[in-house]
């Protein structure tokens, strides 16, 4: 049986978060389906239906993601604008009890434009205007301000939940809070029987040292390929 970390868009969007699932006009149910724009750009096919991938893209500057075990070459009526190799890591050992840290705060709507404005502006993944509801972001202020925040996204099966979201503005790095977020997230997800993951750029050694300092192990190469139209 296919591990669902395999093919993680594939199974939330057939699973648990199958509520967020578009699928194309004239596509049966199922044979490709894509997230609500609005919480971002990713998307998967069924074996076979890569083609169908096709009906998302309607714009010039429309992207779709999909995250593989491979690359997804490029189907008829679309084009590659990138692939980026991905580690994908899991926490499935014992975890220490996360210390209680009162700087740590829940995010929620009224932070959606610090949340929006940090995100574009490190980049730490697609990010939407109902990126923040994938479920509970946590922040730290500095002074009043978002300084850094972290949360969740994918979920692809019971007992799964995706750590993402993890930015810090660049005057603000070096001082832990990422570490410090990413233990409260994966708390959350113990807390409701979920074990954690995350993707990471496979080129972001620093990135990945952290996450195994935090439990993460490397579990498979994953690949990012973005196709937009043709």
């Amino acid at each position: 049986m296919a591990n669902p970390l395999d093919r993680p868009v594939w199974h939330a969007l057939h699973g648990r978060q199958s509520c967020l699932a578009q699928s194309g006009l004239g596509l049966r149910q199922g044979e490709a389906v894509r997230i609500d724009p609005a919480y971002g750009p990713f998307a998967a096919a069924a074996v076979g239906h890569e083609g169908d991938l096709a009906a998302f893209l309607t714009h010039d500057n429309d992207e779709v993601w999909l995250v593989e075990t491979t690359v997804v070459a490029p189907p008829p009526g679309t084009r590659l604008i990138r692939s980026a190799p991905l580690l994908q890591m899991i926490a499935d050992g014992p975890l220490p009890p996360a210390p209680v840290d009162p700087a740590i705060v829940a995010l929620g709507e009224g932070d959606v434009p610090e949340m929006t404005a940090l995100a574009l502006a490190t980049q730490p993944g697609p990010w939407g205007p109902s990126t923040w509801r994938y479920g509970q972001f946590y922040g730290i202020r500095i002074d009043g301000r978002l300084a850094a925040m972290a949360g969740e996204r994918m979920r692809p099966a019971p007992g799964l939940a995706e750590v993402s979201g993890v930015c810090t503005w660049p005057e603000h790095r070096g001082q832990g809070m990422a570490a410090r977020l990413i233990r409260r997230v994966m708390a959350g997800h113990r807390a409701r029987g979920d074990m954690s993951f995350l993707h990471s750029y496979a080129g972001n050694v620093a990135a990945i040292k952290l996450y195994e300092q935090l439990g993460f192990r490397p579990r498979a190469a994953m690949v990012a390929t973005i196709l937009g139209k043709a």
